[in-house]
């Protein structure tokens, strides 16, 4: 064979589709593992995993094992107090042991005495082994909270820690977490369906297969490895499962503690189930996002603690009773051929569609069998990323068909000129430019949030504007704005907009704030820069009255809740804003009774009105005089408003000791 003949073979060899195909399924798919291994595609892969998981069948009816006892919000307004007092808890779980549960769960810490009845309570727990109590193991910044001292190093406690992941979701359960030295601690979970699985002979033993493995009943927990899954570089330590949520959206049985004092609860509805004690009140927050309760709307705000614990319960008993055991993922050489198979469809359906019509098509169709497969999978037991083959299917399908479309650059490159002729070549570019950018543009996903709000505006400007000829009205006007938005920004908050001479602006935003520590600080930074803008329209008027030009006064209305916070707008001019009722009460706060308001002669020429919503964060140190519960334009129901009285040191040392961590 000549030289020339091996080189044309190869030419024709390393020109064939089959081959180019291949290749190009290689790279993308070692691509993707390469963006795998980084953890790239992790927060985009549990995702799909949650979405993948509403994909469940629900239940049709509560759950069979747990039945929730609440400590809700007009509990504790109708028993008085927080924390519950011994005595009355001795009173809670006597009520529930007259109902015969077969255990009882007590999501509640009881690390200190609160009398009175201390010793009944310790009685109590001492007498009846079936009451499981709740300790906080901790670490790291979280403090741990030990159990009732006369419980401790008994099988009547468990920790109700939950593994939280970097969004904020609980996905993964935990049985036991190890502490050197000492023996392994169980969770409250496990604790629970141990003593009520006992009752069926089951007890927790080693799989025969791998003793290391626990088993319980019919089903072996195989624990999580680092890359479980989507994970990458997981923190395995402890053992820990996937939680599967079965039945969610569909609640437990749920009774309240007022219904049980007052003997509503049917006299079955508790007998032989786990009954588990836990609070849902506002005012004590125990919330945790959960594949099923993350994003917007008041149903998505969250699961409360008793309830996760309820849903992990169900599941050990149903892997121990029925053999629903927990979801599992491929070994990492089964999921890479899984990927490649995905690259090579894509290299397939780029190399035999050549239109964009039967691209689309063939894409969509091949995605909708991807998802469905993988759906199917996930519904079977198993855990397989959808990230990642989708990725390397679209990568390869791509990638070919541009390389097929290359062979029609010219011909394009023709009817573009044609194109033309109609109309000018820039008209022709731009509009294929927009069709690119269409396809590639998108909105930041909006999301609910807590924050403070401050609107702010003049009083006198309309006269000033009369008084001052276009170009000293824009240096006037210039100066006021940028000294206040300089303080708004020097208070940690965020210039949402200009109405002439109003100013709107946020506080707690772009990254929000959920715990209470933080809405509050938000609350303090606004009184704090309302303040500032009050000296600093004193200092702008005495100068601007030593220039003979117009003085003004100013309004400000203040006001903390929810509100939607997401871009708003064209493709073209997007602008990130807030909006909402608390948006609104904020503007009709500021503007209530703008036309009565007259101050007296040495009296601050700026008005501060704040709702009761931001007032009940502010300490003592800033004097509110109450206004009363006032009606705004445009709002059915009253608003509780203060008027704010303080002086500049007042709210500069309540700031500070709030960013101190001082006294709230």
């Amino acid at each position: 064979m000549t030289y020339a003949t091996l080189k044309r073979q190869l030419g024709t060899l390393l020109g064939s589709p089959l081959l180019t195909s291949v290749v190009i399924s290689l790279l993308l798919t070692l691509l993707v593992l390469a963006l795998h291994a980084t953890g790239s595609l992790e927060g985009w892969s549990l995702t799909a995993y949650d979405w993948l998981l509403r994909l469940q069948p629900g239940e049709k009816e509560p759950d069979p094992f747990v039945v929730l006892v609440t400590l809700s919000e007009k509990d504790v307004e109708t028993l008085g107090s927080w924390p519950l007092s011994d005595s009355l808890m001795v009173q809670i779980l006597n009520r529930l042991l007259q109902q015969r549960p077969r255990v009882i769960g007590v999501d509640i810490y009881r690390n200190f005495p609160v009398p009175p009845g201390h010793e009944a309570l310790n009685e109590m727990l001492r007498t009846h082994s079936n009451i499981v109590m709740v300790e906080k193991f901790g670490g790291g910044r979280l403090a741990s909270i030990p159990p009732p001292l006369v419980l401790e190093r008994t099988d009547q406690v468990g920790f109700n820690d939950f593994l939280v992941d970097e969004d904020g979701v609980v996905r993964r359960g935990l049985l036991f977490l190890d502490e050197e030295g000492q023996p392994p601690a169980y969770s409250f979970a496990l604790r629970l369906a141990l003593k009520y699985l006992a009752s069926d002979g089951i007890t927790p033993e080693p799989d025969q297969t791998v003793p290391d493995y626990l088993r319980l009943g019919k089903t072996t927990f195989y624990p999580l490895e680092t890359d479980h899954g989507a994970y990458v570089d997981l923190d395995a330590r402890g053992y820990q499962f996937m939680l599967d949520f079965h039945g969610s959206p569909v609640p437990h049985y749920s009774y309240s503690i007022r219904a049980l004092l007052s003997d509503e609860i049917p006299p079955a509805a508790l007998r032989d189930k786990i009954a588990l004690i836990g609070v849902t009140a506002e005012s004590i927050p125990d919330l945790f996002h959960t594949p099923y309760h993350s994003g917007l709307g008041p149903d998505r705000r969250g699961m409360y603690g008793m309830q996760l614990h309820a849903h992990v319960v169900s599941q050990l008993l149903r892997a121990a009773l029925r053999g629903e055991g927990p979801r599992r993922s491929l070994t990492d050489l089964a999921e890479t051929v899984w990927i490649l198979c995905w690259a090579l469809m894509g290299s397939f359906i780029g190399r035999v569609s050549p239109s964009i019509g039967r691209f689309s098509v063939m894409t969509g169709g091949a995605l909708a069998l991807l998802v469905g497969s993988v759906a199917m999978i996930f519904l079977a037991g198993w855990w397989l990323p959808l990230i990642p083959e989708a990725l390397a299917f679209v990568g390869s399908a791509a990638l070919l068909t541009a390389a097929t479309v290359g062979f029609e650059k010219r011909d394009r490159a023709q009817l573009m000129h044609l194109f033309s002729r109609h109309v000018s070549p820039e008209v022709a570019d731009t509009i294929w430019q927009q069709r690119q950018h269409f396809w590639d543009g998108g909105r930041p996903r909006s999301q609910q949030i807590t924050i403070t709000v401050l609107f702010s505006d003049l009083e006198g400007f309309t006269q000033a504007s009369e008084k001052l000829d276009p170009n000293q009205l824009m240096d006037w006007m210039n100066t006021y704005v940028e000294a206040m938005a300089r303080l708004v920004m020097q208070h940690e908050g965020v210039v949402d907009d200009y109405f002439g001479d109003a100013i709107k602006a946020n506080f707690g935003v772009p990254v929000p704030h959920t715990t209470e520590a933080e809405i509050r600080q938000d609350a303090v930074n606004a009184v704090a820069c309302a303040h500032a803008m009050n000296a600093q329209l004193l200092q702008l008027n005495a100068r601007w009255g030593k220039e003979q030009l117009p003085t003004v006064r100013m309004r400000i209305g203040i006001v903390t809740g929810e509100v939607v916070a997401g871009s708003l707008g064209s493709a073209e001019r997007l602008k990130y804003t807030t909006m909402g009722d608390t948006v609104n009460i904020a503007a009709r706060l500021e503007a209530y009774q703008k036309d009565q308001w007259d101050p007296a002669p040495g009296e601050s020429p700026c008005r501060i009105l704040v709702a009761e919503s931001t007032a009940r964060y502010l300490d003592q140190q800033v004097r509110l005089r109450p206004i009363g519960e006032v009606s705004l334009k445009g709002k059915q129901r009253k608003v509780r408003v203060y008027h704010l009285d303080a002086s500049a040191t007042d709210v500069a040392a309540a700031t500070t000791s709030r960013s101190l961590g001082g006294p709230l």
